[in-house]
């Protein structure tokens, strides 16, 4: 229950802060900016939420924030999805492995996945999934730092 009361949190911020731009001051102007055409702002492309209890979830969403999730989509691991305010979406799906834990990802929005990859290795990052295409959707990675795991999408 504690878990699904955080994961709600998290969503809620997320959809009020979607349609929002972070406008703040990059903390080293010496650094090669790998989203250069929204410099200083960052972008929620997909949430993606694990959870063995896909439905419930679902339905407490559509409940709570008046969106509809549609019917698995198999490029997202058959997550069911909902639109975002900002273009992008919120996916909600099972674990695709037994080992798989529940989690929230975010896949913030970036220009050059790759230059973006690169930048997260050289902070210390560990790799999980290197810049893998999902035919007619983009191009994502998912990297591992400081405890979290983190997203990131290429249009």
């Amino acid at each position: 229950m504690r878990r699904m009361i955080t994961t709600i949190a998290c969503v809620a911020v997320v959809f009020m802060a979607a349609a929002v731009e972070y406008n703040g001051a990059a903390a080293d102007t010496t650094s090669t900016e790998v989203n250069s055409s929204s410099e200083g702002s960052m972008q929620v492309q997909y949430l993606e939420i694990v959870t063995p209890d896909v439905d419930s979830l679902c339905t407490t969403y559509e409940k709570i924030f008046g969106v509809t999730f549609g019917e698995p989509v198999a490029e997202f691991g058959n997550a069911r999805t909902a639109d975002l305010p900002n273009g992008g979406k919120l996916g909600v799906r099972a674990p695709l492995r037994e080992t798989e834990q529940p989690v929230v990802r975010p896949y913030l929005l970036v220009d050059d996945i790759a230059a973006a990859v690169e930048t997260a290795k050289a902070a210390g990052a560990e790799i999980a999934i290197p810049p893998m295409e999902l035919p007619g959707q983009g191009t994502f990675a998912i990297y591992l730092l400081g405890g979290i795991e983190h997203g990131l999408w290429q249009r």
